[in-house]
């Protein structure tokens, strides 16, 4: 099982309005598949509609076709991240305690239902949409739908990796401070995070009620300028909501981060994608390096700053009342905001003010910006170690675009080697979204992007190739702590002419030692590919004054290998003229 394959929803609601297929047979195909992945990630949901509740509400939709109307979404399944009500379905937040029965649905959702979509249920979510990573969950931990062992990225995890895995045609999410981009990014997706206001936010849980977003996750473009003209508007009943507007904008200069601002957190592959990327835009406008230092600091003042309090308001009776019921992550972070007062956020809100001027002082110099998404990814085990840090890293790029009111569109750039996504964000000032829909329909023009990956629907883990020289290769004594991890036979090898192979004196049972050396030779290997976890725990077995390095083949390709400290051969016989260990020891 691969991606499922599906129609767009303009193409499900042309099918569905043209009588080709029915909302019911729709429904049908997607509670299916639904089923089918249920076996992999279950987590991605809080609560999802019965089977017979979808079918009813598909026959609505096929009777509404049947008297003449015509649905600009009709049948098209999607799903909703659970801080936005949904009337039929409790709204968690991620928090069972905090769980209610909304009366009505969200202004979006509404609007949704009304244009014939069909909503599958709720989504998991960092709770209380506090989160890039999609680990703060008493629901479970959605992961990457290309490679289970890592993070989806959050706040809106379930919905990205509903669409992701093909189960809904678009989910909508949020954004307060990314979270409608960074797991767009990881699951090679569209992520269309809307001027503030332009998207009702009424019925949606705030986070900081300021400067929310509600999103939407799609697999392209044009289907997620579908949303936003099923959602764009004004609503009286929302207080953030303003009239729409939608600017011109001719990308002919686009921003890009100074290279010495550039944070990779040791990533160099999402450094090369990035690269990739400016070097696609830049075919036809002009790159403009810039300083965003101003961003930064904006960016800084989301958590480091007085808005941490706004996200301490959303929860403040469930934080006084029952604090337990948070998890542990989130009520750290919003705790911190008990400790502001009225002096910090008048503070921050003239800071604010200044580096919103300096800010729209860009626009002067360029016409959009293209930044990373974010400049690494991580495994779900190092968030859990580590879950406030990391979780700041993958913010470098985006916390500051709600703050000084910009619109953005995350599109995929690339595929890592295992499989996850990376992304670039482009960044427009206030009520640039449709021209910024525009710039990355020709930067996707400019581009050839393979395929993303296959599904990862066994929990496939990252592997390494291991170069072993001795003792552990096959029939010899070792040999068993590799057969014992399930290592898998790669192939017989020489290393590069650089090595010198000693037989260490005295060790038990016998082992070589492999040193490196200008006036080498090459040395036969077998090299063999284990799990993460596998070579791990290898590594962790290997003796002094043995030691696991990085080994060149005889091809100029690399791989980790045995190698030894100096130490190893006082004493030592040197084997090289053999060739290998395994004709040395015939030879004895």
């Amino acid at each position: 099982m691969t991606k499922l394959d599906r129609q767009s929803p303009a193409a499900i609601a042309a099918a569905v309005n043209g009588g080709k297929t029915s909302a019911l047979a729709v429904a049908q195909e997607t509670l299916a598949r639904l089923d089918a992945y249920d076996a992999v990630q279950p987590q991605i949901w809080i609560s999802r509609a019965a089977s017979d509740d979808m079918l009813v509400a598909a026959r609505a939709v096929d009777g509404r076709i049947a008297a003449g109307e015509k649905l600009p979404l009709a049948g098209v399944p999607f799903a909703v991240k659970d801080n936005i009500d949904v009337a039929g379905f409790a709204t968690t937040a991620g928090c069972p305690a905090y769980a209610y029965s909304p009366a009505a649905s969200a202004t979006v959702a509404a609007k949704l239902l009304e244009a014939g979509a069909i909503c599958v249920g709720k989504t998991n979510l960092d709770q209380f949409a506090t989160g890039l990573v999609g680990t703060r969950s008493p629901y479970g931990i959605p992961r990457n739908a290309y490679n289970l062992a890592y993070v989806s990225g959050g706040s809106s995890s379930g919905s990205a990796v509903a669409v992701a895995a093909g189960l809904v045609a678009f989910a909508l999410g949020t954004d307060t401070a990314g979270s409608g981009r960074v797991p767009a990014a990881f699951n090679h997706l569209v992520g269309l995070k809307p001027t503030k206001g332009r998207w009702s936010t009424k019925g949606l849980v705030p986070a900081c009620r300021t400067i929310d977003c509600i999103t939407v996750f799609t697999d392209n473009l044009s289907d997620a300028r579908l949303v936003d003209d099923v959602l764009a508007g004004f609503d009286a009943e929302d207080p953030y909501s303003k009239p729409l507007v939608d600017c011109t904008m001719q990308p002919r200069r686009i921003g890009v981060p100074r290279r010495d601002q550039r944070v990779w957190f040791g990533d160099s592959q999402s450094e090369y994608l990035y690269d990739q990327a400016i070097a696609r835009l830049g075919s036809d406008a002009e790159i403009v390096e810039l300083d965003i230092s101003p961003l930064n600091e904006a960016a800084s003042l989301l958590y480091n700053g007085p808005w941490v309090a706004e996200r301490t308001a959303a929860m403040h009776d469930l934080l006084a009342s029952n604090p337990d019921a948070i998890h542990q992550t989130v009520r750290q972070i919003t705790e911190a905001g008990l400790s502001k007062n009225a002096v910090d956020v008048f503070k921050g809100i003239y800071r604010l003010a200044e580096l919103k001027r300096q800010a729209d002082g860009l626009w002067n110099e360029v016409d959009m910006l293209a930044f990373p998404t974010t400049g690494t990814t991580y495994r779900v085990a190092e968030l859990l170690v580590a879950p406030i840090a990391l979780n700041s890293n993958l913010g470098a790029y985006t916390n500051f675009v709600n703050l000084l009111d910009m619109a953005a569109v995350a599109v995929p750039a690339g595929t890592r080697p295992n499989g996850t996504g990376f992304g670039i964000t482009l960044i427009g000032p206030a009520d640039s979204d449709h021209a910024l829909l525009d710039a990355a329909e020709t930067y996707f023009a400019a581009a050839d992007f393979p395929a993303p990956p296959a599904l990862d629907l066994e929990g496939k883990m990252e592997s390494v190739k291991l170069a072993v020289v001795g003792a552990h290769l096959k029939d010899m004594p070792l040999h068993w702590q590799l057969t014992s991890r399930d290592a898998a036979f790669v192939g017989a090898f020489e290393t590069a002419p650089t090595y010198r192979l000693y037989a260490i004196a005295d060790s038990v049972p016998p082992k070589p030692a492999l040193v490196h050396s200008e006036d080498g030779a090459a040395i036969k290997v077998e090299v063999y590919e284990l799990d993460v976890a596998a070579f791990g725990s290898f590594v962790a077995e290997v003796p002094a004054p043995l030691a696991i390095g990085t080994v060149t083949l005889a091809d100029g390709s690399s791989v980790k290998g045995f190698v030894a400290e100096s130490r190893a051969t006082t004493g030592a016989q040197d084997v090289t003229e053999f060739g290998g260990w395994r004709a040395f020891i015939a030879a004895k």
